[in-house]
């Protein structure tokens, strides 16, 4: 590739995956407080910081990690850059660097949600109210991606785009899923009870699946049968399964591009993602659903850095 279309494969790579990430953090606050059991609960909020790797960062600006500290935290504190704010904020300089390569309308739309979120103070973000925010940050960031599904010409350019956000979107739903088992799994004696029920049901609805899951099971409610559908159904977008045929076919996408005929790109971690999806639910719930969960991340992960060294760091190393 050459160095400039390197550049811009990064800014679409990466302007999708911000604004996938900024969606599905408020799609996991959201669930977080439908979850808890007690605001100040440290048990219910400490676990979104152990997903994301942030306890350092956190513990050096915050005593406690309580509800609105956590919250705030990853909503509006400039000082953590997986905040929405920052996450915003980078979509938009990355959309930037782009801006002859995407339409108007995508720009306008990003550059007005971004004035929205950086406007928020921390007086904005309230427990009371942060259902109704997460909200309209999940409906900021997709309309953000149909209006650049509506618009975005189908080159090269929009690969790296789908590309950043099916890798992104698997990432985020193994998070979403997992929130569960980390820290908002009931007692023994609640498991498939009411209470069990109502919190499958509520993940399920934070996931945009709730629909979707009655149409194949209308009157059953399991976490064999959730988790199975959430992760592994090939016809819901979010899924494991769904994102990894997505990737698959992007990246063939590319590496048939005449541009693109010198690059070989046949990472471990493809095939393995594959693999991974292809499992059952009955097989994930035997293996453990925090562990297969962590595997799928890994891959994700080392995926991640195969198509960055591959598409991406060519333009440093030429320089």
């Amino acid at each position: 590739m050459s160095s400039l279309l390197s550049r811009f494969a990064e800014a679409s790579f990466w302007l999708a995956r911000y604004v996938e990430r900024a969606e599905n953090l408020a799609r996991i606050l959201d669930v977080n407080e439908t979850f808890a059991r007690d605001e100040r609960g440290e048990s219910d909020w400490l676990p979104i910081l152990k997903l994301h790797c942030d306890e350092e960062r956190f513990a050096g600006h915050y005593r406690e990690a309580e509800a609105t500290n956590v919250v705030r935290f990853y909503i509006v504190d400039e000082s953590n850059p997986n905040s929405i704010r920052c996450l915003i904020r980078a979509a938009r300089e990355n959309a930037r660097s782009i801006r002859h390569l995407i339409s108007l309308e995508t720009w306008a739309q990003l550059n007005i949600f971004y004035n929205w979120v950086a406007g928020l103070s921390r007086r904005n973000v309230r427990l009371s109210d942060l259902s109704r925010l997460c909200g309209r940050i999940k409906e900021g960031c997709q309309l953000h991606y149909g209006i650049a599904t509506g618009t975005l010409y189908r080159d090269q350019i929009w690969s790296f785009y789908r590309l950043g956000t099916f890798l992104e979107l698997c990432d985020q739903t193994t998070r979403l899923v997992d929130i569960k088992y980390h820290a908002l799994l009931p007692r023994y004696d609640d498991v498939g009870s009411p209470v069990d029920v109502a919190q499958w049901n509520a993940l399920l609805r934070s996931a945009s699946a709730y629909h979707g899951y009655r149409r194949v099971y209308p009157h059953e409610m399991t976490p064999i049968t959730v988790a199975g559908f959430i992760l592994l159904n090939p016809r819901f977008p979010r899924s494991i399964t769904h994102c990894a045929n997505e990737i698959r076919r992007h990246i063939a996408e590319l590496l048939g591009n005449t541009e693109l005929g010198h690059v070989s790109f046949a990472p471990p971690a493809l095939d393995a993602l594959a693999e991974l999806a292809a499992w059952t639910p009955t097989q994930v719930i035997g293996y453990g659903l925090h562990e297969y969960l962590d595997q799928v991340q890994l891959r994700l992960i080392e995926l991640g850095e195969a198509i960055d060294d591959t598409f991406f760091l060519a333009r440093y190393s030429a320089a």
